[in-house]
C-alpha cells in the first residue's frame, strides 16, 4: 500500500521500515499518523506543518516540541510524555512512542493533577534558554480588559489600574523555571496504564506551574473545551498537585493562585482559539458580538472567569479592587445576557 508517512533514510535506520499507516485527528497546523513497522512495534509519527504559519514559525513550534518532549523524557518515575525516538528536523517530523489510550474515565482529574506537577518539577534554572520563557498578559491586555469594563457601563474602582500595574510584575515568569505544556487541556492528555502522560508539546516554555494548575479554577482557558470544576474535586486535584510538588521538590508551590487566574481573566486572546489570537482585540468584540469556540461563548467564559476571580479576591491583599470589578462586571454580563449558560461540569469531559 502507498505510504505517506515522511520516513526519510536516517528515520529508517534509527527507527525501521513503516508497513502500515493510519491518520490520526489533529490540528490543523500537524499531521499524526499510527505507524505499525516491519518488526510490528507500533509508533507515532508527527510532522509539524507550516498551514496558518510562516516556515519560521512551523520551525519554531517544532523546536519547542521537541525540546519540550526530551525535557519531560528526563521523569526518573512515572514518565509524563512519550519518550522521543528519533528526529527529522529538515522536514519537521518526530517519531514517538506509541501508548495505549484506556480513553474515558469517570474520576480523571487527580491523575492528571499528579502528572502536571511531575512535569512542572522537571526543570530548574540550570535549564533558563532550553525553550522560551513563558509569556503572560501585557499592559496592553489589562487596558483592553478596563476598556471593556467601560463599555459595559460598570465604574472602575480607582485602585484596580495600579493593582493590576502590580501583578503584571508579580507574574514576571523570569524567577521560575517549570516545564510548562502550554496547552495543558483534555485531549493533550492520555489516560494510560502508567498513568497520565501529555503530548503536543508545540507551545513548551519556561515560568510557574501555577498558570497551569490555574486552568481547574478559570475552567480551561486555551481549550476548546472550557469546563468549571466544583469545589470537592476542585480541593481534591490542588491538594493533589501541591503534594505531588512538595514531595519532588522539598518545597511549597510558589507564588500566588489568584494573581495566576487574574492573569488570564485580563487575557483577551484566551477568549478564542489559537488561530484568531494575536489578531484583534477579543475584549472589544464583547459588548457587540458572542462568539463561540468549542462548547461555549466568549461571554459565557468570560462570566465563568469573573466569578472565579471575584471569589479569590474577596480578602486578597493585592486584589480586592480588581474582584470587586470582576463582580460588577459578571453581574452586568448576566443582566445584559440573561440566557448565558454556566460553564460545563468537568464530569462532562467531552473524552
Amino acid at each position: 500500500m502507498p505510504n505517506p508517512v515522511p520516513f526519510n533514510d536516517a528515520l529508517h535506520a534509527a527507527v525501521g521500515t513503516p508497513e502500515q499507516a493510519e491518520v490520526l485527528d489533529s490540528s490543523p497546523r500537524s499531521q499524526v499518523w499510527r505507524v505499525r513497522l516491519a518488526d510490528r512495534r507500533l509508533v507515532i509519527v508527527k510532522q509539524i506543518t507550516d498551514t496558518g504559519d510562516t516556515r519560521a514559525d512551523a520551525h519554531t513550534r517544532f523546536a519547542r516540541e521537541v525540546a519540550g518532549l526530551r525535557l519531560a523524557g528526563r521523569a526518573t518515575g512515572p514518565a509524563v510524555a512519550p519518550a522521543v525516538l528519533a528526529t527529522d528536523l529538515p522536514s519537521r517530523v518526530v517519531v514517538l512512542e506509541y501508548l495505549e489510550d484506556l480513553g474515558r474515565t469517570d474520576d480523571w482529574m487527580p491523575g492528571y493533577a499528579e502528572s502536571l506537577a511531575r512535569l512542572h518539577a522537571l526543570t530548574g534554572p540550570a535549564d533558563a534558554g532550553a525553550l522560551p520563557v513563558w509569556s503572560g498578559p501585557t499592559a496592553a491586555d489589562a487596558e483592553s480588559f478596563l476598556a471593556l469594563a467601560r463599555a459595559l457601563d460598570v465604574p472602575v474602582p480607582s485602585t484596580v489600574p495600579e493593582e493590576l500595574g502590580a501583578l503584571l510584575e508579580r507574574l514576571d515568569p523570569s524567577p521560575y523555571h517549570a516545564l510548562l505544556h502550554g496547552d495543558p487541556c483534555p485531549g493533550n492528555d492520555l489516560r494510560t496504564v502508567g498513568g497520565v502522560r501529555f503530548v503536543d508539546f508545540e507551545r513548551a516554555s519556561l515560568g510557574n506551574g501555577l498558570h497551569e494548575l490555574a486552568y481547574f479554577r478559570i475552567g480551561f482557558p486555551t481549550c476548546w473545551c472550557a469546563m468549571s470544576v466544583t469545589a470537592a474535586p476542585l480541593a481534591e486535584v490542588e491538594a493533589v498537585y501541591r503534594s505531588t510538588w512538595r514531595g519532588l521538590t522539598g518545597k511549597d508551590v510558589p507564588g500566588d493562585l489568584a494573581d495566576a487566574c487574574a492573569g488570564w481573566l485580563i487575557q483577551g486572546d484566551a477568549l478564542v482559539e489559537r488561530a484568531h489570537r494575536g489578531t484583534a482585540d477579543q475584549f472589544a468584540r464583547v459588548p457587540v458580538e458572542d462568539f463561540e469556540w468549542g462548547r461555549v461563548t466568549a461571554r459565557e467564559r468570560l462570566v465563568h472567569r469573573l466569578g472565579v476571580v471575584a471569589d479569590m479576591t474577596r480578602d486578597h491583599d493585592h486584589l480586592h479592587a480588581l474582584g470587586r470589578l470582576s463582580s460588577a462586571m459578571a453581574g452586568r454580563l448576566l443582566s445584559r445576557w440573561s440566557d448565558l449558560r454556566p460553564l460545563p461540569p468537568h464530569d462532562a469531559r467531552p473524552w
